[in-house]
């Protein structure tokens, strides 16, 4: 039987770290589900305007720029949170660079073969799949099972008009998103709040001789390089950051449904920004996922208030 993922259920006693900063304080005030949420929108506005950098700098050094970039920002406001810990797990540091290098190099790939919107409705396979691990009762199931409605109808080409290497792309991003939401937790335990920041240096690291095979850094210039930053910013540095977050107080099973808005947001951002006409039947797809996002954050609420009333 497969463990039960929960994030923060049995807090360890906690580990001396420097004071949090004041971006770390406010994330903290924040209710989880809203972190999500605005995680959700920040990546999709980035996709979009790494989309435009394509032509130029092509999908891997955009990658590249985009976890560089990021990993720059993140050390810099995590700079005072660093401490012995992370000597002690650089193993796992690696890990969860080598987890988000390979996801945004994937998914990156895979935005620049197939839409926008259906690249992100079938990388919904990995936090879906965490998601159906985490359950128990059949009402978690029945929320599953409408999201995985929706996903289906978001994604009717598949085997036909789109891309097949692009679909692969998409799946080995989602198989990537859900090892991000299997370790995380774990980092965040070991290592503390630096560790995200830490561990995106590890990716830019790892996917920089990649970068250099393919090309196009020769070509940067200041506005390509505006560009990636806003890209750095909108879709790895704000939305990790604060699904990083959202991670130490949401169960697994919770985020993996809830985030099932991301191909909403796609499909919205896919049609206003960069004119990709969603399918016909997107409304009822996004019908379905947004009931079994509001569903499971509030069965899972319902759950969790259960618990805390139970002595001992």
């Amino acid at each position: 039987m497969p463990p039960t993922i929960v994030v923060a259920a049995t807090p360890e006693p906690p580990k001396p770290q420097g004071r949090p900063g004041p971006v770390a304080r406010a994330a903290a005030a924040v209710p989880p589900p809203a972190l999500v949420l605005v995680s959700i929108v920040s990546i999709q506005l980035g996709a979009a305007v790494a989309v435009n950098l394509f032509d130029a700098l092509g999908p891997v050094s955009t990658t590249f720029l985009r976890i560089a970039l990021s990993a720059v920002l993140l050390l810099v406001v995590r700079r005072r949170q660093i401490d012995a810990r992370a000597r002690h797990h650089v193993g796992l540091l690696l890990l969860f660079g080598l987890v988000i290098a390979a996801t945004n190099l994937a998914f990156y790939g895979a935005i620049a073969r197939i839409p926008l919107g259906v690249a992100v409705a079938i990388e919904f396979v990995g936090p879906l799949g965490v998601a159906a691990l985490a359950s128990r009762r059949l009402k978690e199931f029945l929320w599953i099972g409408l999201a995985v409605a929706g996903l289906v109808l978001l994604t009717p080409d598949i085997g036909g008009e789109l891309d097949p290497f692009g679909v692969g792309l998409a799946l080995v991003a989602g198989a990537g998103w859900a090892s991000f939401v299997l370790v995380s937790p774990r980092v965040a335990r070991e290592v503390g709040d630096a560790g995200l920041a830490l561990a995106m240096a590890a990716a830019g690291l790892i996917t920089l001789p990649f970068a250099f095979a393919a090309g196009g850094l020769e070509r940067l210039d200041f506005g390509l390089l505006a560009g990636a930053l806003a890209v750095a910013i909108l879709s790895t540095a704000l939305p990790l950051s604060l699904e990083f977050e959202a991670l130490k107080r949401l169960t697994a099973r919770a985020y993996g449904i809830m985030v099932t808005l991301e191909p909403v947001a796609a499909l919205l951002v896919g049609t206003l920004v960069l004119s990709q006409a969603p399918p016909p039947n997107a409304l009822v797809a996004i019908a379905c996922i947004t009931i079994a996002a509001i569903g499971v954050n509030l069965s899972d609420r319902r759950g969790s208030e259960m618990a805390s009333s139970t002595p001992g």
